[in-house]
């Protein structure tokens, strides 16, 4: 999102982290901005009783968190690195200067938090509504239309245990219903992965 000399020159540290780091913790102040540089992090919930629901997964060039910066709140989720990943991490107040001084990456901001807004409008819909089969199609398509593979087919880079995640459902139903809606050549499974059509 921000180019890395960009970050650099309003005082981003570059930090390697190993697989499952956490980067910070859910209902903890913001004070930094987060962009992944190469790697994989997921922002993620965790209920009483330790189950995980995934808000998102960003990787290369996506920055994640900074809505707790923007509304001033805590964090609602938690942020941990799914594999080795370089984050660039910058103090708030050098983050709202490189804002002010770049106008094309506010408005961009905007943008992007907006069709965060809008996914999330959907999953919950999808939740709350809609049987197993309709909200993992949903969120796959969500997912196509994220990474830009607008052309079929499309391999979905995520476990089923992830899409689970993603979906508010039980592993054994994603892993249940997936094969199913391949029955019924809605989507193929190739080498254990799921493809769109």
């Amino acid at each position: 999102m921000i180019p890395q000399n960009l970050l650099e020159e309003y005082n981003a540290r570059i930090v390697n982290l190993p697989k499952d780091t956490i980067i910070f913790n859910q209902g903890k102040p913001a004070y930094y901005y987060f962009q992944v540089i190469h790697g994989e992090v997921k922002m993620a919930h965790y209920n009483e009783d330790g189950q995980e629901f995934i808000q998102g997964i960003f990787n290369n060039g996506m920055s994640f968190g900074e809505p707790a910066l923007f509304g001033e709140f805590t964090y609602p989720c938690s942020a941990v690195t799914i594999k080795d990943t370089s984050i660039a991490k910058m103090r708030s107040d050098d983050f709202f200067k490189l804002l002010e001084n770049n106008f094309e990456i506010h408005k961009n901001f905007n943008r992007v938090l907006s069709k965060r807004l809008r996914y999330k409008g959907i999953i919950l819909n999808e939740i709350s509504s809609y049987p197993a089969a309709h909200r993992i199609q949903t969120v796959l398509k969500y997912l196509r239309n994220k990474y830009g593979c607008e052309q079929e087919p499309f391999e979905v880079p995520f476990t089923r245990q992830q899409i689970a995640d993603m979906t508010g459902l039980r592993v054994e139903t994603v892993i249940k219903t997936i094969k199913q809606l391949s029955q019924k050549d809605e989507l193929n499974i190739q080498d254990h992965k799921v493809v769109l059509k």
